[in-house]
């Protein structure tokens, strides 16, 4: 898709054989020659002593080199997995950009509420722009969506066409995979890319950033499965 930029969520590093113990980010940075950050939100000792340890989180690839970033963990309820949301800063053709990246809990309405709140509260009131991707697990008007998009733009509401459905991937019957962007960035376009690689299809937008004279970012949220 010739993405700039994108944030992918359920992302094994060295984890278990169900990913034969692959580091996932820094496999698919490789093999797109793109640039990487990782948030680990699961972190533990490895099978065997001496090897990398067991992690499982949210990645976001670049096309452009990674200035800073940081992983922080999410508010989580008792016996739920622990979620975080993952931070990168770029510039994307003399622009600078605040991309943040989230997989919030699936199952616990709440608790996605309270996530949300933490998310906001993180992002502040930036004085560069900011995208945020990811699977929010909630369907458009939920809440926590409202609750996102009182102070985001959601780019399939500003530029999408149909229904915009990511799950599941045989049949989608609903939007839970995001797009969003602060003020003065332009959706120019949104689409749901068809891909049987991951049980979500990934959303894909087109942002014109503020000050950008030519070229425009382009945001993917996708899972690594």
């Amino acid at each position: 898709e010739e993405a700039d930029v994108v944030g992918l969520q359920e992302v094994d590093r060295h984890w278990s054989a169900r990913s034969d113990f692959v580091d996932q980010a820094a496999w698919l940075a490789r093999e797109l020659n793109m640039h990487v950050v990782y948030g680990a939100n699961l972190d533990r000792d490895p099978l065997n002593p001496g090897e990398p340890r067991r992690q499982y989180g949210t990645a976001i690839l670049s096309k452009q080199p990674i200035l800073d970033s940081e992983n922080t963990y999410l508010p989580r309820y008792d016996g739920h997995e622990q979620r975080g949301l993952l931070r990168a800063r770029i510039v994307v053709r003399g622009v600078p950009v605040q991309v943040y990246n989230t997989h919030l809990q699936h199952n616990d309405a709440a608790e996605r509420l309270d996530q949300v709140e933490a998310i906001k509260n993180l992002i502040g009131t930036p004085d560069e722009s900011v995208v945020l991707v990811g699977d929010l697990n909630a369907t458009p008007g939920a809440p926590e969506i409202d609750a996102l998009v009182d102070e985001l733009v959601d780019a399939w509401e500003a530029a999408g066409v149909g229904d915009g459905y990511t799950y599941p991937v045989e049949d989608p019957d609903r939007r839970i995979d995001y797009v969003m962007s602060s003020d003065g960035v332009v959706a120019r376009t949104a689409a749901v890319v068809t891909t049987d690689a991951s049980d979500h299809l990934p959303t894909w937008a087109d942002l014109l950033l503020p000050g950008s004279k030519v070229g425009v970012e382009r945001s993917t949220t996708g899972r690594s499965d």
